[in-house]
């Protein structure tokens, strides 16, 4: 077990850098996860490291005894190498062959080795591949303006595969450091209610809105007070793929510098002469500052 100071940053979560001390890594117990996040080109960079790896060890113990496999070609330790990689992905040409009983021994080992390899490998990139994923869009910029005369965070996210999300669900929480009453720094998770948190049919946009009342968390913050705190909000949104049945979802942060203040959405919605309506998403980020 090797315990070391791990660098990470997180953009997807925060702006800021985190480094963490003291865990322990446990690459075997967590082989799985690891394998399930890296990228797709990583992943078959590793498949192709561990099948030439393996092989070079299997040719250097068919080596250890001479002659172990008949009909070898090219001679030497590559003709070995190679009649190891026929053997392991259960190939089996039948030009070269054991012809000892310690060669048929490790290639029966092999074999095994490698049916067992093919069987994780294909299960594992099964697993990846079929892995529910959402293709929700959400804007950049948060926007804080009056809506029914009071002050409004507005959020904006839309279902960019175009297919419907059944019972979609959002969850807004703003995430800052505090001081106790009894001076204790602590880092504070608030809920920040939205007027409508749940979505029947998520085809679209969808637009969410949290009231800065005197109860919002937000009430009396600046741009300035929630960058001092190191504030930010957290945006979850998930439901059912009608497509697949599973359920999928999705999250975005927004920092202080993301929050637009007094400023509205440019609205990506309009109908043509024929009643058409028409939804631009090349204007899905936009922003305007109020008139």
């Amino acid at each position: 077990m090797v315990r070391e100071s791990i660098r990470i940053r997180r953009t997807d979560l925060s702006d800021r850098e985190f480094v963490t001390h003291g865990l322990p890594r446990r690459l075997w117990h967590d082989l799985y996860h690891q394998l399930m996040t890296i990228g797709w080109l990583q992943l078959f960079v590793s498949f192709a490291l561990f099948f030439g790896g393996i092989n070079l060890l299997f040719g250097g113990v068919y080596a250890l005894q001479p002659d172990a496999v008949a009909n070898v070609n090219p001679r030497g330790y590559w003709g070995l190498f190679f009649f190891s990689a026929e053997t392991f992905a259960t190939v089996g040409y039948g030009d070269m062959h054991p012809q000892t009983i310690f060669a048929h021994a490790i290639a029966t080992l092999e074999n095994f080795i490698g049916l067992t390899s093919l069987a994780l490998i294909t299960g594992l990139t099964f697993a990846r591949f079929s892995r529910p994923t959402a293709r929700f869009l959400f804007a950049r910029h948060a926007v804080i303006r009056p809506v029914d005369g009071r002050p409004t965070l507005m959020l904006r996210c839309a279902n960019a595969r175009q297919n419907i999300v059944v019972e979609a669900a959002a969850q807004l929480r703003l995430l800052r450091n505090e001081i106790t009453a009894e001076g204790y720094p602590i880092r504070r998770i608030h809920d920040l209610p939205l007027r409508r948190s749940q979505h029947p049919l998520f085809l679209f946009s969808w637009t969410l809105l949290h009231v800065i009342d005197e109860g919002s968390p937000l009430h009396g913050s600046s741009a300035q007070s929630l960058r001092e705190s190191g504030a930010f909000l957290l945006l979850t949104i998930s439901g059912t793929d009608e497509t697949t049945g599973q359920t999928i979802m999705a999250r975005a942060n927004y920092g202080p510098d993301a929050l637009r203040w007094n400023y509205s959405f440019v609205d990506i919605l309009r109908t043509d002469e024929q009643g058409v309506d028409h939804l631009d998403y090349t204007r899905f980020h936009d922003v305007q500052p109020l008139a």
